[in-house]
């Protein structure tokens, strides 16, 4: 093969990811975390939106509903990016939302890429 997929693929020449970021939030908050996310695409180029439950001593719950059933609607977006861009990136959600109450972890990715052709 002539020539590398760098040259192919300028995109492929970033910094690989080597972490995922996982933000777990009350849906409330649900588009403004977007809308800070979508302003910071030099950070966090794509991400993964998932709906889910919350629950354990720690988890507010906001609503009657969630009162009875004892869990709590969350929103968990799921980045993959290097270290760096995710404490960047909390900084910056810090900086935009400093009163929103949303957990987060990081954890090692192993490997990251696509299968089939990316548009």
């Amino acid at each position: 093969m002539n020539g590398s997929a760098t040259e192919a693929r300028p995109e492929a020449a970033a910094t690989p990811p080597d972490c995922l970021l996982t933000l777990a939030l009350p849906r409330a908050l649900e588009e403004e975390v977007l809308d800070t996310l979508m302003s910071h695409l030099e950070l966090a180029r794509g991400f993964t939106v998932l709906h889910g439950q919350g629950m354990g001593t720690h988890v507010a719950l906001a609503s009657a509903m969630e009162q009875v059933q004892g869990r709590a609607r969350r929103v968990f977006v799921q980045v993959a990016l290097t270290r760096a861009q995710a404490h960047a990136l909390l900084r910056a959600l810090h900086e935009a939302l400093p009163r929103a109450r949303m957990a987060y972890w990081i954890v090692p990715l192993l490997d990251f890429g696509h299968v089939g052709e990316t548009v």
